[in-house]
């Protein structure tokens, strides 16, 4: 990484956010703002990135998180090439190392990688010129979903220091629980974790989170309820008897919401299980702000790729 200096952006890579600073996380916010501006307007797009190269490497299947940076590139007025593992020679055996020098040897300047494997955008960082951009590894992070969680949480509430946050579902699993846990935790928020004691060993209280297997507990003083799936593709065998028992114990059902804040948030990544960990009614409440997620999104996406190719802050972005 390169030397920090907190009165802007000066990274090459968005590998994660444990490494980031709070002032450079509200870096990426400030410039996330800017770039929402630009998305309200008539002709939304911006030439921060024309003549540029990005590349979507998605090893791991994505939808809303591949088209979100697509579109985000697209709005920056760079070419995009999105990468499909199935028409691609790693299923004839290449490296993902000599596949990313391939691409490189194209010119790309900029490479997003999803990866089942955690550490493959760390790996790549080391040997790629271009810049690379971690879209989710493994069960390890999703740096773009914790900035962008955050950002509509700040948005919402007007900050994040002092407010409880509570993280409801499967944490041992989730990518997006520990860059959101690592993200809260910088900014100041207070950090509560439940779901299945299987699913969330008490060693997270070593990151700063309290733990409790107490739903009710969890929720009654929470400002914001982000809730997760069950990540059935990363699980080597069931955690848990059933679903019908994890809603029954764990799930936001109607009962449970009406004990919660009456300005509680609601929030999810997506996708979402409906009448599995939230009631289908609560998901689509004005309390909740999954589609403002996905709106924001965007405009972080917009800011990480317009931060990493050089750009140090919403300054230098056009009113």
């Amino acid at each position: 990484m390169t030397n920090i200096n907190t009165a802007g952006w000066h990274r090459k890579h968005l590998l994660d956010i444990e490494s980031l600073t709070a002032e450079e996380i509200n870096v990426v916010h400030d410039t996330t703002r800017a770039f929402k501006a630009v998305g309200e307007r008539a002709i939304k797009k911006v030439p921060a990135l024309r003549g540029k190269t990005v590349i979507n490497l998605f090893i791991e299947p994505s939808t809303r998180t591949r088209i979100s940076f697509e579109l985000a590139a697209m709005r920056l007025t760079a070419d995009v090439i999105n990468f499909s593992t199935e028409a691609s020679s790693l299923k004839k055996g290449e490296t993902l190392k000599d596949t990313a020098r391939n691409l490189e040897a194209l010119n790309a300047d900029i490479i997003i990688i999803r990866h089942s494997a955690t550490g493959a955008p760390h790996f790549l960082s080391r040997f790629l010129r271009g810049s690379v951009i971690n879209a989710g590894d493994g069960a390890h992070e999703h740096p773009t979903q914790a900035l962008l969680d955050t950002f509509t949480i700040r948005e919402k509430k007007g900050r994040i220091a002092g407010l409880n946050v509570t993280i409801l579902g499967d944490i041992l699993y989730s990518r997006v629980a520990r860059s959101n846990i690592h993200a809260l935790l910088k900014l100041g928020a207070n950090v509560t974790l439940c779901g299945p004691s299987t699913l969330v060993p008490k060693v997270f209280e070593q990151m700063g989170c309290k733990v409790t297997y107490n739903v009710d507990e969890a929720i009654a003083e929470a400002d914001v309820i982000n809730l997760l799936r069950i990540q059935h593709e990363r699980q080597r065998k069931t955690m848990f008897p059933s679903i019908g028992e994890y809603t029954n114990l764990f799930g936001l059902t109607k009962a449970r919401f009406e004990k919660t804040k009456p300005d509680a948030l609601i929030m999810h990544p997506g996708p979402i299980n409906r009448g599995v960990e939230i009631n289908s009614e609560i998901a689509d409440c004005e309390r909740s702000v999954v589609l403002e997620q996905v709106t924001n999104g965007l405009a972080v996406r917009m800011a990480v790729l317009f931060l990493v190719n050089g750009g140090k802050g919403p300054q230098e972005i056009a009113g």
